[in-house]
């Protein structure tokens, strides 16, 4: 996979959204294939890391070879998405990926695969979504009416939730068939697709923002941390995402461990699925209903219930409570996530979109891998022994709970849901946090 290199802008003098939402619909589209290949490889490519080694901590070390570099990355490829065609950046991006798929086949046909290959790969993959996640996020009020921006939103999300559907069965089926490489050739078909459909469409250009034009990079960056850091309702908001992000995280590796300590694989694979379906469903509901009109409202409530679905899976050993509890946690992310990108694509000029979705990422998911890497040694050194049979928890926290194998995880569940649900109070109860929609003026007509 190769890194995104320097480029010129293409003339396109148009800056207006077209009048029909045509052009969005086609690279949405492809993006959905693009999506669910990468999530095929990401799944596959996880199976073979873990069988190959054994090691729980190699396999966590996948996930932050695609964090870090993402995060620190982030800032500079703002700023250069912000100069550069949007659309070719996206190109740019999905070739990279799809070339990286191409080397890790080849590599493992050759009988030549290596660890470190994988690593390689995945980091590279990762600076390359740095550049493609804002350009794709920036594009679409330039794509899209105003009235729409929940609508579509909402079907970037649906992008998302399909992909946890459908890339598990059909990477366990490939791989069975075709072993990793069956895996990686499908991946590079699905890129083909998103380059393809990027290739026949053309994107308006923002209105450029001269306050934020430094003539540098790294100035052009640092003035899209102080333009967020300047308005203290969304800076807050980005720190309230920050740490939700964090909370979540524990839950996304931790759901296993809770389900097995008592439950077989296949019931592991039902909560799985159910979180898959909760996030289709979610995401079909707003792609239909647009989302909140009262976003920050709708935010505080999303997020409260999502924390509230992620607390009942720890009370209780159950498969369908933790099943039913993950269907809505899920199903909430897509209205909480609509909500939040359309707010920002309302509130931030066009011409610096670019930069700020890249610093807005960077800090909503910059502290996340410390939650990663946590979650294993808290369970096992601390909460599982704390809810034993005779812990020092037992007759308190585990007479509501129960005790045994699993429940300390459980009690993990309790605790991250419940500051989960408290972040969504904290966004109405932050005064500057509650009044963006009213302070800060629409960039969007």
């Amino acid at each position: 996979m190769a890194p995104v290199m320097a480029m010129t802008t293409e003339p396109a003098p148009e800056t207006a959204a077209p009048a029909g939402m045509r052009t969005f619909f086609t690279v949405w589209g492809g993006q959905l294939v693009s999506v669910i290949g990468t999530s095929l490889t990401g799944f596959g490519l996880s199976i073979w890391v873990y069988v190959e080694t054994g090691s729980v901590t190699k396999l966590a070390l996948v996930s932050l070879a695609f964090a870090v570099p993402a995060t620190a990355i982030s800032p500079f490829a703002g700023a250069l998405v912000d100069r550069w065609d949007r659309r070719i950046v996206m190109l740019a991006a999905d070739t990279a990926a799809g070339l990286g798929s191409l080397a890790i086949a080849l590599l493992f046909m050759a009988d030549s695969l290596q660890l470190w290959h994988i690593y390689l790969v995945v980091a590279v993959g990762a600076i390359g979504n740095a550049f493609q996640s804002p350009a794709w996020m920036a594009s679409i009020p330039l794509l899209v009416p105003k009235a729409q921006l929940g609508r579509a939103n909402g079907m970037v999300q649906l992008n998302d939730g399909l992909s946890l559907v459908i890339a598990p069965v059909l990477a366990g089926i490939l791989l069975a068939a075709f072993d990793l490489p069956g895996v990686l050739i499908v991946d590079l078909a699905t890129f083909a697709v998103a380059v393809a459909t990027l290739s026949v469409v053309r994107f308006p250009r923002p209105d450029e923002y001269p306050e934020a034009a430094t003539g540098t990079i790294r100035g052009d960056a640092a003035a899209g941390w102080r333009w967020v850091k300047d308005r203290p309702g969304l800076f807050g908001l980005l720190w309230i995402f920050a740490a939700v992000n964090f909370t979540l995280a524990f839950i996304n590796v931790l759901i296993f461990p809770l389900v097995l300590a008592f439950a077989s694989e296949a019931a592991a694979g039902s909560v799985l699925s159910a979180a898959g379906i909760g996030a289709v469903v979610g995401s079909i509901a707003v792609s239909v209903w647009g989302g909140p009109q009262r976003r920050i409202r709708g935010l505080a409530i999303s997020i409260g219930v999502g924390g509230l679905g992620a607390l009942l899976s720890g009370v209780r050993a159950s498969v369908p409570m933790i099943a039913a509890s993950a269907f809505i946690l899920m199903a909430i992310v897509p209205i909480a996530n609509t909500a939040s990108q359309v707010l920002w694509q309302l509130k931030v000029p066009p011409g610096i979109q670019g930069r700020v979705f890249a610093i807005r990422r960077m800090i909503s998911s910059a502290i996340a891998p410390i939650a990663i890497l946590a979650s294993g040694p808290l369970a096992d050194k601390v909460f599982e022994p704390l809810l034993a049979q005779g812990g020092a928890l037992a007759s308190s926290v585990g007479a509501v709970i129960g005790t045994g194998p699993g429940r300390g995880v459980g009690f993990m569940f309790v605790i991250a849901g419940l500051g989960t649900a408290l972040l969504g109070l904290l966004v109405y109860a932050l005064p500057r946090v509650r009044n963006i929609e009213t302070e800060l003026p629409d960039h969007v007509e």
